[in-house]
């Protein structure tokens, strides 16, 4: 194990990496931990690894995830909030409901999108208010969730949204408006 944690916390991404892979099957509260912390690595391959890791692990590693959220790191919050989601931890919802006003704009984004991966119906308000994100991905998560979920919005605020001049918004708009 004493291995395992060095070459978690090792400079080396292709040692990480190699470990990442055999650790889908891990339960260990103390690697658990290693592996959630390489969410924040600087290289995005090892923070892709630990989070393929995070999602095909079949053990009961949902409160670790949870407790996540309130790490430090906003990679560590955005990503642990998608790692939910695609294991469809739908309990985490009221949890990662609170991630929709973090100071964070990926966080936020992250956690719109991962609440529309669950189909957060109790989330319908956190997506509605998220229409007004200062941040243009917030908004654009937003909108795809409310198309999944099929929430209607109103003639104005399609309006308001419109003006935004992204052609990505105006394909989405135009889902809504069909």
């Amino acid at each position: 194990m004493e291995n395992i944690l060095k070459a978690l916390e090792s400079e080396d991404s292709k040692e990480k990496i190699k470990i990442l892979e055999m650790l889908v099957d891990n339960d260990n509260p103390e690697i658990l931990e290693k592996i959630i912390s390489n969410l924040n690595d600087d290289d995005i391959q090892v923070r892709g690894e630990a989070f393929s890791s995070l999602i095909l692990n079949k053990n009961k590693i949902t409160d670790y995830l949870i407790r996540s959220l309130r790490s430090q790191s906003k990679n560590i919050r955005g990503f642990a909030s998608l790692v939910l989601a695609n294991r469809n931890e739908t309990f985490a919802i009221p949890e990662i409901m609170k991630l929709a006003n973090d100071e964070s704009g990926m966080v936020r984004s992250c956690a719109i999108g991962a609440l529309g991966h669950l189909r957060a119906q109790q989330a319908k308000q956190v997506f509605l208010n998220s229409l007004s994100d200062s941040n243009i991905e917030v908004r654009k998560s937003a909108l795809q969730s409310i198309i999944d979920l099929d929430i209607k919005i109103d003639s104005e605020k399609i309006k308001e949204i419109n003006a935004e001049n992204d052609a990505e918004i105006e394909k989405l708009l135009l889902k809504i408006m069909k």
